[in-house]
């Protein structure tokens, strides 16, 4: 199936290889008879079973090879979308020869077939994932191949220097000018510039991909859960006055400017407690030290709030934390906060009355843009296996420079190109092992 599991008014079923016309061809019956091989036509039909009983009236689409997304010989039936029907229409494909597809299968024929590169195989599976218009933007140009052709670019420009470095191999006896070594070591090294610049994108990329993690976090009674709800606009977690209500963490997703924005809301971090509250504290920390942001809320109205504020900030030293100073509207005017770091900023709020969020939201909105690339080139990376295929290129062209300056073998140079090259020929699938793709395909949805 290429449509998820469940009821629904349509489920599609596809079918790829040589035999899928030979299949479809022995249980569909056209309400018009046509050529069965018609290409690209939607035709309307009887699916049937073995002994020519119908099942249920489909449409279906036949596609030769060479002109289907998977590059192989395809077939799709679009029938109705209730479990039963379903159950009942592949068996009978499974039974006349057909067996069911692997996680991400279809997409990796389209790539062995040669129809899309690696770096948009994987780009089919970020469209899917996406959930905020961001993500999809840069999914959706990924996709479309701007991507790989910078790649590409870059990997020309570095092979035309390695054929320059290659032909003083074969002239040995001819020593390499001072000037056509200076040009090469310059074109080596506004390709670094370009791959450095290309992988400082993925702080920005990996955020687009899996998200930008905020940890609230306090003592009990702080108000964690009320701002947890006020940020997810929905009452989600329980807020009581007994401190220690939270005992484990909750985690939901929220669209925040266009960016998917992880919230976890953990137990309170405070001496004591049960057994059950000590293990919550410890995932809180936990949580905590992965975030990409904590909101450490304190509680104005507490009697000794600043000396358990600095105790607090000691304990937690080292992770971005902005300080959420709650309960502004029972103490009146903002007190000001002694000895707090000056990379540490305070917003003033109230989760009850909803003062101040706003600008808590504006913050973090403020450092998920910090060194976020230009959205409109379309070049983020957003895979750590493309970073660190950029980085591998990157340190041989780094090194072969270096040789080149030391006049160094041109053998040993030819070498580190070649190996810039292979690492960015390995993001775009023209090298490539099963390994990688079992990696990269096993993460798809089954039926894509």
């Amino acid at each position: 199936m290429i449509t998820p599991p469940g009821e629904g008014g349509i489920a599609a079923l596809r079918l790829a290889g040589p035999a899928s016309l030979a299949i479809l061809s022995r249980h569909f019956r056209p309400t018009q008879v046509k050529s069965p091989a018609s290409p690209w036509l939607l035709r309307h039909g009887l699916f049937t079973d073995r002994e020519g009983a119908s099942i249920d009236e489909v449409t279906a689409v036949y596609m030769p090879e060479g002109q289907s997304y998977t590059g192989l010989e395809q077939v799709e039936i679009f029938c109705h979308g209730g479990h039963l029907v379903v159950r009942q229409i592949l068996h009978e494909l499974l039974t006349a020869g057909a067996r069911a597809a692997e996680p991400g299968e279809f997409t990796r024929l389209a790539f062995l077939s040669g129809r899309i590169d690696l770096a948009r195989a994987e780009a089919v599976a970020e469209v899917i994932a996406a959930n905020t218009e961001v993500s999809l933007a840069t999914a959706r140009n990924h996709l479309l191949g701007a991507y790989t052709e910078r790649l590409e670019q870059m990997r020309q420009e570095i092979v035309a220097v390695m054929a320059e470095v290659e032909a003083s191999i074969d002239f040995p006896e001819e020593e390499i000018e001072p000037a056509m070594a200076a040009g090469q070591r310059e074109s080596i090294d506004q390709v670094r510039g370009k791959i450095l610049q290309l992988a400082a994108t993925y702080r920005g990329g990996r955020i687009i991909r899996e998200g930008y993690r905020v940890t609230i976090g306090g003592r009990p009674n702080a108000g964690k859960s009320s701002l947890f709800n006020r940020l997810l606009r929905q009452e989600r977690a329980i807020v009581a006055a007994t401190p220690g209500t939270t005992r484990d963490y909750l985690s939901e997703w929220i669209d925040l400017h266009g960016y998917a924005v992880n919230l976890v809301d953990t137990a309170g971090i405070r001496r004591g407690g049960g057994a059950v509250e000590q293990a919550g504290q410890t995932s809180a920390r936990k949580i905590m030290e992965e975030a990409d942001l904590v909101v450490w809320l304190v509680d104005l109205s507490a009697k000794d709030w600043q000396k358990q504020l600095g105790e607090d900030l000691a304990s937690i030293g080292g992770l971005p934390v902005v300080i959420g100073a709650n309960k502004i509207d029972l103490v009146g005017a903002a007190p000001a906060i002694s000895e707090t770091p000056a990379e540490i900023e305070t917003i003033y709020l109230s989760c009850k009355t909803g003062e101040g969020i706003d600008n808590l939201v504006g913050h973090l909105v403020a450092h998920i843009n910090e060194g976020m690339p230009d959205f409109t080139s379309g070049m983020i990376v957003t895979s750590a296996r493309h970073r660190q295929k950029l980085e591998t290129a990157e340190t041989a062209l780094r090194s072969a420079s270096e040789k080149i300056s030391l006049k160094e073998s041109p053998e040993l140079v030819a070498f580190d190109l070649r190996q810039a090259a292979g690492a960015l020929e390995e993001i775009t699938g023209r090298i490539y092992n099963e390994d990688i793709l079992d990696q990269i395909f096993s993460k798809f949805c089954i039926g894509k």
